[in-house]
């Protein structure tokens, strides 16, 4: 454990805004997240290092819950899993969503209740499937008709599943296109406009040991706007009224997924949470009074609006080249630990820690170790112009698809997360180290 010292000021400006509500400034420069030195952090653990606010993430549980009370909540653990996460989540009240055998077993063997767990997936295994029923999982989201015979025949003619349907409503929301999945053409889910989902659904209710609870429809990530979830809304519940018509069916659930957006940057947009539970709630109401159908309950999955801006990601600087007209400073991470820049354009704020500067801003790239022009983690940002090799940087609203989609690339290993809370630091996952990166290769 960890402890430091009391800071000397609390920073309330806009320029922490994205950082943790715990965040603390000292007067020599360096931060404090849940009542711990990020330097102090980084010295104990190494670099590159992430650092989960339990507090915040625990806040943000309470949050969605106060905001959806009469909805289920559940976790989007592909955001960030760790049996830690698990717990927190769990006592939190909140149920989980994953996507693997590899996420369903970690939360299970965790002490999760299998039964509040939902499993997701385009192309599900038969390891998945098996691993989800052997767990007693909750509900299973059918995502392609082929999904439809192979599930009922691993149950059996004697067990029993409750499972949805992931519906495709034509709708594109999203902060890039490679995240945007509620547009018709694309991997995921069944289309309502060419009457794919229509057909699966009577295909499952021809399978009796399947009993089918509801629809479920995810958009995409970072939708920072109500209105995709109202259209949502109106077109699977138009859908449902089509299913009440024609099977008599009355599905008691729906789930309008997550990718509810967040600031990566002071000022930027984030979804209004409290505006879409509101008009989302409303909507329902009506689209159901409308269509003679009585109000299913709401499931929603947010994953990186509860864990993104708990984590911060801290690297020590290994370089600093200027040449031309641009500055590069080179941190000792990068696309292996957080590929998101590479792949999406993603924008941050990282900032001097550990030290106070009275230099002037310049503006720089901050670029990764690995050997891709495109390992950037922040570019054209403002950092002290007197900014050396030995400087920590730290990155906020790290906590989420930085670590779950981390690499191998370099052979460098996976950083450690590490919580705080309370002035106490602890280790949750360990670094993975040489040993682990040989082990694993067991040829010659």
């Amino acid at each position: 454990m960890t402890t430091v010292h009391e800071p000397t000021a609390t920073v309330a400006s806009a320029e922490l805004s994205v950082w943790p509500a715990s965040t603390t400034e000292h007067r020599h420069g360096d931060l404090t997240v849940g009542g711990v030195s990020l330097a102090e952090i980084a010295d104990r653990f190494g670099t590159p290092v992430y650092v989960l606010d339990e507090t915040e993430v625990r806040d943000r549980c309470r949050t969605y819950r106060d905001a959806f009370p009469d909805a289920e909540v559940l976790y989007a653990a592909k955001a960030f899993l760790c049996r830690a996460m698990a717990h927190w989540v769990e006592e939190e009240g909140l149920g989980l969503d994953v996507c693997s055998a590899g996420e369903l077993e970690l939360a299970v063997t965790t002490g999760f209740p299998p039964e509040r767990i939902t499993l997701h997936g385009n192309a599900k295994s038969p390891r998945d499937l098996d691993t989800a029923l052997r767990l007693g999982v909750g509900r299973i989201v059918i995502d392609s008709p082929s999904e439809i015979a192979r599930l009922a025949a691993a149950v059996g003619p004697d067990g029993h599943q409750k499972v949805m349907v992931r519906v495709v409503p034509g709708i594109s929301a999203g902060g890039h296109e490679k995240i945007r999945t509620g547009t018709d053409d694309q991997k995921f889910g069944l289309s309502i406009a060419d009457g794919y989902a229509q057909h699966a659904i009577a295909r499952i209710l021809d399978q009796p040991q399947l009993q089918l609870t509801g629809l479920h429809c995810h958009l995409g990530s970072q939708i920072t706007s109500v209105k995709p979830y109202l259209a949502a809304v109106r077109r699977t519940v138009g859908l449902m009224a089509r299913l009440h018509e024609q099977h008599g069916l009355v599905l008691p659930e729906l789930d309008l997924g997550g990718g509810h957006g967040i600031a990566y940057r002071p000022g930027e947009e984030a979804l209004d949470l409290t505006s879409l539970a509101r008009r989302v709630r409303t909507e329902l109401s009506d689209a159901c009074a409308a269509n003679g159908l009585p109000v299913p309950r709401l499931i929603i999955e947010p994953g990186r609006a509860i864990v993104g801006p708990a984590g911060v990601a801290v690297y020590h600087v290994l370089a600093v080249k200027r040449t031309g007209s641009h500055t590069y400073v080179a941190v000792d991470g990068g696309m292996s630990d957080n590929p998101r820049p590479a792949l999406y354009g993603v924008r941050y704020a990282p900032r001097l820690v550990g030290r106070h500067s009275t230099a002037a801003l310049a503006r720089v790239t901050v670029v990764g170790r690995h050997c891709e022009a495109g390992d950037v983690v922040a570019a054209d940002v403002e950092l002290p112009d007197d900014i050396r090799p030995g400087d920590l940087l730290a990155v906020p609203v790290a906590g989420a698809y930085h670590l779950s989609m981390a690499s191998g690339y370099n052979l460098v290993g996976r950083p450690p997360v590490a919580a705080v809370h309370d002035g106490l630091a602890r280790l949750l996952v360990r670094r993975e180290s040489l040993e682990d990166i040989r082990s694993r290769d067991v040829g010659l």
